[in-house]
């Protein structure tokens, strides 16, 4: 995730004023903007009915200001004052375009609700694919995409055929664009080390779940408690990644959907042997506080002081490459023998290496932007939102106004022709990335990834990237594809929406009391108990119904 979330918990990991104010600002998408035709041939005849002529006018950015409110619906989410960072103020004074915000105020939903409820929505919102979207759809507050496909090309020829007909509604209208979208591996899942601290305890070997507990309790034997052995970033992520390392082929992503594969259905996670066996591993770390004890419960905040300041030993998140890329860069500045490296992930005894996959990506990427009719120019917007995800506009949000860190493309007209700067002040872009982060919201893996591979593949190792090359070399080979299980969660206001609540309120609690358990016995009891819960709440009935989804995914992957 990239930013999930959670990064990207998710995140990916998840922004505007009060919905109230949304007639204020007009609605913002209308004003401005203008539309041209394309000039037909010239055949000595009739060049087209008015109507016909009409359908062929095309918004250009630019021309005209455009404005528009955007909310990101995540508690954790605000978004950044657009126009005070250098890429979107060079958006705003260039391309003339304007966001203004609406925030969660950390209450998502409640805020989400009320904005329905009033009908008063913002002009595009920013969420996870799913319940929520359809929620909209089928109340008719949505724009469909379909007719400005063609007349705005990126998003179709980036993602193209097969993923748009994925993200389409039940009513085969397209609705949703897509962030991160992809037909390549990525991602950022892993495993971090200090490297300094590692180098004092003689650099031992680290591959197997035996070598990481060894190595945490020698660091906790030197270092007391000025450092922290095993940091898992915010809500536990760590905690899921180490569920990787106890079964070859065993996604993360099973954790995230409450489903285990077992043949052609979805199965407990409270019954799968390879989570509850995880789930000892966890404890007994965090019993010999090898983990941090407000694992749960800490802030993004909090994890990045700790990484800054190096007083973190291994730290794993499902994204834990843009806390680490800024911590490196100041701790190498002051040590040379300072910063952070990423090992391959770790696997228990006897499993192959190759077959570890601390986390997972999918076809479609993260979560979505929809256009909701409140706007009164949606195809502005949506030419806005085919141009950020295009190659100009991920350029500016990944290395930020031309003639900086790149300036001009290639003859293809995708290839960014990086600069000197790229390279001697990669400081300077590793800041820059991370004040633009929170508004990627239309990002275009395949491109970014590329454009990065073709020119760094030419620097010395110790010239790249420090994110793009433990990617390169670790990341994208060891995440795996789980595009088949997306879009499995019910609506909440159905039977199996309620159903699914409960289970999560069950899971919460299950993993908690787990991670502070006594001893491996009752670890297998807290599970036991959540699994008695969770059945007479329902949960077979909940994953009959992700599991029809799930075969669903499947048909559509094999064109059926």
């Amino acid at each position: 995730m990239r930013l999930r979330k959670k990064s990207l918990t998710t995140s990916m990991t998840a922004l505007l004023a009060a919905a109230l104010m949304l007639s204020a600002c007009g609605g913002g998408g209308g004003n401005g903007g203008t539309k041209t035709s394309d000039p037909a041939p010239s055949t000595g005849g009739d060049t087209g009915t008015p109507t016909e002529q009409a359908s062929d006018s095309k918004y250009v950015l630019g021309e005209q200001p455009l404005e528009f409110s955007f909310y990101g619906h995540y508690d954790w989410y605000t978004m950044p004052p657009w126009g005070e960072d250098d890429a979107s103020k060079w958006i705003k004074e260039n391309k003339k375009v304007d966001v203004k915000a609406i925030n969660s105020q950390g209450n998502a939903q409640q805020k989400f609700n009320t904005m329905i409820a009033s009908k008063e929505l913002p002009d595009v919102i920013w969420l996870d694919r799913g319940p929520d979207v359809e929620k909209l759809r089928e109340a008719d507050m949505l724009v469909p995409f379909d007719e400005y496909l063609d007349k705005y090309p990126n998003l179709k020829e980036w993602l193209g055929e097969a993923g748009i007909n994925m993200l389409r509604s039940d009513d085969g209208k397209l609705y949703q664009f897509p962030n991160w979208y992809t037909s390549q591996p990525n991602g950022n899942a892993g495993y971090v080390v200090n490297k300094k601290i590692y180098k004092e305890l003689g650099e031992p070997k680290l591959e197997t779940t035996e070598d990481l507990a060894n190595y945490l309790a020698a660091v906790k034997a030197k270092y007391g408690n000025e450092v922290v052995p095993f940091e898992p970033g915010i809500e536990g992520q760590g905690i899921d990644v180490l569920y990787s390392a106890f079964k070859e082929d065993a996604l993360t992503r099973w954790i995230a959907i409450r489903g285990v594969p077992n043949g052609d259905k979805l199965t407990s996670i409270f019954t799968d042997p390879t989570y509850r066996e995880s789930m000892q591993y966890a404890a007994k770390l965090f019993r010999d506080k090898l983990i941090s004890q407000d694992a749960l419960t800490q802030t993004n905040d909090q994890v990045k002081e700790k990484v800054m300041t190096g007083r973190v030993a291994v730290y794993a998140a499902s994204s834990p490459t843009e806390n680490a890329m800024n911590a490196h860069a100041e701790l190498a500045k002051k040590d040379p023998n300072g910063g952070y490296f990423m090992i391959w992930p770790i696997a228990k005894e006897g499993l192959d290496k190759n077959k570890i996959y601390p986390g997972t990506y999918t076809q479609l990427g993260w979560n979505v932007s929809v256009i909701t009719k409140s706007a009164k120019d949606p195809e502005a917007i949506f030419a806005f939102l085919d141009w950020y995800t295009g190659p100009e506009g991920q350029s500016v949000q990944m290395w930020g106004p031309p003639g900086g860190y790149w300036d001009g493309f290639e003859e293809d007209g995708k290839t960014p022709k990086f600069t000197e700067k790229y390279i001697t002040d990669a400081e300077g872009l590793a800041k820059l990335q991370a004040t633009t982060t929170n508004i990627q919201w239309n990002g275009n893996t395949v491109f970014v990834d590329t454009a990065k591979a073709k020119y760094e593949s030419t620097l010395p190792e110790e010239q790249r990237n420090w994110s793009t090359r433990w990617q390169y070399e670790i990341t994208w080979k060891t995440q795996a594809n789980a595009t088949e299980f997306i879009n499995l969660d019910p609506s909440p206001e159905s039977e199996e929406g309620i159903i699914r609540q409960r289970i999560e309120d069950i899971y919460t609690e299950a993993r908690a009391k787990a991670l502070f358990a006594k001893d491996d016995a009752e670890v297998l009891a807290v599970l036991d108990k959540a699994e008695a819960d969770a059945q007479a709440a329902g949960y077979e009935k909940l994953l009959a119904f992700k599991t029809e989804r799930w075969q669903a995914n499947l048909a559509k992957m094999n064109g059926q």
